[in-house]
């Protein structure tokens, strides 16, 4: 069990990642690539992406284990920039990693996998500069190479999806901020995935080894995530800033949606216009009704179009239903149209 420990300076503190974090989504993704859990929210990205794949995954391998520990210098916290520059700027930061950290948290990896998932030694030649598959993270050709691989990794499993993950992710976030608004801190860690209770002080979480985790003071910073599955991640390192990376809800899986498809042709008129605008910043389907107008099964007839149109994201809530934006929505709002290469596709939620 995972306890996240808070003092009264840690609940005022707490704060919401600004979306989706490149990096977390990379490396999680490979573990959801290895697996066959989650078939309905991952199954078919994981028969696409795997056509896509070449010889990253067994470079990646070695410092991604199927389960367990991954160093923390994989997810530096310039990667929560957002997707164009957190990307680079997080892979920059990891270029930049210290050899001493580097041979400090290979170590740790290694004592993980002292029960024969480290054959002939593979961790310590990757720290010290041996015969390892990234020829030594010491030093800057392995590193360079570590780099590489992330990059290509996350534009074949990644980035194809990135309209669609953050769409989730922001869905999450209007939830919680809606949380915050009502209850403040206590609310917020209170509506946070089952998986995770909040016993003030202590935030407690299933997690495959016993953890203590004190804040002192940091705050935390809740990083929902589209790739995270069943248990919550932290850093290893308790220095380091408080992150807790926490499972989104799905409904279904991404996929590539045509632009221009049949449902897009429905799009047309005043109310729906009204409608979409009223989603903006978040709506009930009750809410929804109230501000355009329209009769409750009118606003969930609305709702359900534009979500099957890529527009709209709906989350449970308690006993209702939360709607918000996808990108693609924000974008047409915004008087944008989708650009191109934009993926998302939300199947359909009971509202």
């Amino acid at each position: 069990m995972l306890r996240i420990h808070f003092t009264g300076k840690d609940l005022g503190g707490v704060r919401m990642a600004a979306g989706p974090d490149p990096l977390w989504e990379t490396i999680l993704s490979f573990h959801r690539i290895r697996d066959r859990r989650g078939p309905l929210a991952y199954g078919q990205w994981r028969r696409e992406t795997r056509t896509r794949l070449n010889g990253e995954t067994s470079l990646l391998s070695a410092l991604v284990p199927q389960r367990g520990y991954f160093p923390d210098f994989l997810t530096p916290a310039q990667g929560r920039l957002g997707f164009d520059v957190g990307l680079e700027a997080g892979l920059e930061a990891l270029r930049a990693t210290p050899r001493e950290r580097i041979r400090a948290e290979l170590a740790l990896l290694a004592v993980d996998n002292k029960r024969g998932r480290d054959p002939g030694g593979r961790l310590a030649s990757l720290a010290d500069g041996g015969p390892g598959r990234l020829g030594g993270l010491g030093g800057l050709g392995g590193l360079g190479r570590l780099v590489d691989a992330l990059r290509t990794y996350h534009r074949a499993a990644v980035e194809p999806y990135w309209p669609h993950i953050r769409a989730r992710v922001e869905a999450d976030r209007a939830l919680r901020g809606r949380a915050l608004l009502d209850g403040g801190a206590d609310e917020l860690l209170s509506t946070l995935p089952p998986m995770l209770r909040w016993r003030s002080p202590v935030l407690e979480a299933d997690y495959p080894v016993d953890r203590e985790l004190r804040l002192d003071g940091r705050g935390l910073l809740l990083q929902p995530s589209f790739f995270c599955r069943s248990t919550p991640v932290v850093h290893r390192d308790p220095a380091l800033p408080p992150v807790l990376v926490y499972p989104v809800t799905h409904s279904d899986a991404p996929a590539v949606t045509e632009r221009g498809g049949p449902t897009l042709g429905r799009l047309v008129g005043h109310t729906r216009s009204a409608v979409l605008r009223a989603i903006e910043h978040g709506s009930t389907t009750s809410e929804l009704a109230r501000r355009t107008g329209v009769s409750l099964a009118s606003a969930s007839q609305h709702a359900c179009v534009l979500r099957e149109a890529g527009l709209v994201v709906t989350l449970r809530h308690g006993n209702a239903v939360l709607h918000t934006l996808t990108p693609l929505g924000a974008a047409l709002l915004r008087g944008g149209g989708p650009s191109a290469g934009l993926y998302a596709r939300n199947g359909p939620v009971t509202s």
